[in-house]
């Protein structure tokens, strides 16, 4: 498991690479979470090799992995896949087979794009109730029960004090690094580019809020860190609220300045 495509494909490739010095039918398990297309094309070139590979790419997060209780969503050839199942079983409680070479990849980036939207939502709904007087661990466990209820709120709740045990809890240490939920969105927005014309409009904003994250020092922290800003006084101003200031100030400027030139 790497952290992005460029490094799986190193560490897969040319003359120092596990393709040209692996042993003739190994199988290959890889379970970073990277570009399915790239990963199409590794499969193949494993294949031409003489290798057998799956992409499966992990949920579960840091508890997971501690309880053993992964899920793997695997994408590959049946066969291959059936072959991967006593390692991964070793790692994991649930073992998926979602398609082909690739699939795997895709499985993992949808589910992503679905986690960070859900965890901004959370921490937004969060944020507004304590701010309007809520008791975290009250309204955590409303939510828990209502039809707000999701991963982001039962299990990873991004407000302090709400449940415990949680990255919130610890100052936002451990867990799913921000930096890589970024990532992953990124890598939603680029496969999206083929599936369809502005598909993911909640997805690009929150692709960049967690931009601005990483920009402000905040990527190694857990994703669920989002909650942070919020709860500041200034509350989370999103890099297009940004943008879109940077655009009146300056008009501001541009009228001060015709004004002056007209007297």
């Amino acid at each position: 498991m790497l952290p992005a495509t460029q490094h799986v494909a190193s560490v897969l490739r040319g003359p120092n690479g596990i393709y040209s010095n692996a042993k003739p039918g190994s199988l290959i398990i890889d379970c970073s979470t990277i570009d399915p297309v790239v990963s199409r094309e590794l499969i193949s070139e494993a294949e031409k090799a003489g290798h057998k590979m799956i992409d499966a790419p992990v949920s579960g997060g840091v508890a997971g992995a501690t309880a053993g209780t992964l899920t793997f969503m695997v994408g590959g050839k049946q066969e291959v896949f059936e072959e991967s199942k006593a390692y991964l079983s070793a790692m994991g409680k649930n073992m998926v087979h979602v398609g082909g070479p690739g699939s795997g990849g895709v499985t993992k980036i949808c589910n992503n794009l679905g986690l960070a939207i859900s965890m901004v939502g959370t921490a937004e709904a969060m944020n507004l109730g304590k701010r309007l007087g809520m008791d975290p661990k009250v309204l955590a466990g409303v939510i828990n029960t209502s039809t707000a209820r999701c991963w982001a709120s039962e299990i990873n709740n991004p407000c302090p004090g709400a449940l415990e045990n949680t990255a919130a809890s610890r100052g936002y240490t451990g867990g799913f690094a921000a930096a890589l939920m970024y990532k992953d969105l990124g890598l939603a927005l680029e496969v999206a580019k083929v599936a369809g014309k502005n598909i993911l409009p909640v997805g690009s904003t929150v692709h960049d809020i967690y931009g601005d994250l990483v920009k402000q020092g905040l990527g190694t922290k857990d994703f669920s860190v989002v909650f942070q800003p919020l709860a500041s006084e200034e509350g989370l101003v999103s890099p297009l609220q940004k943008e879109l200031e940077t655009l009146r100030e300056e008009n501001q400027r541009l009228k001060e300045e015709l004004s002056k030139l007209k007297k």
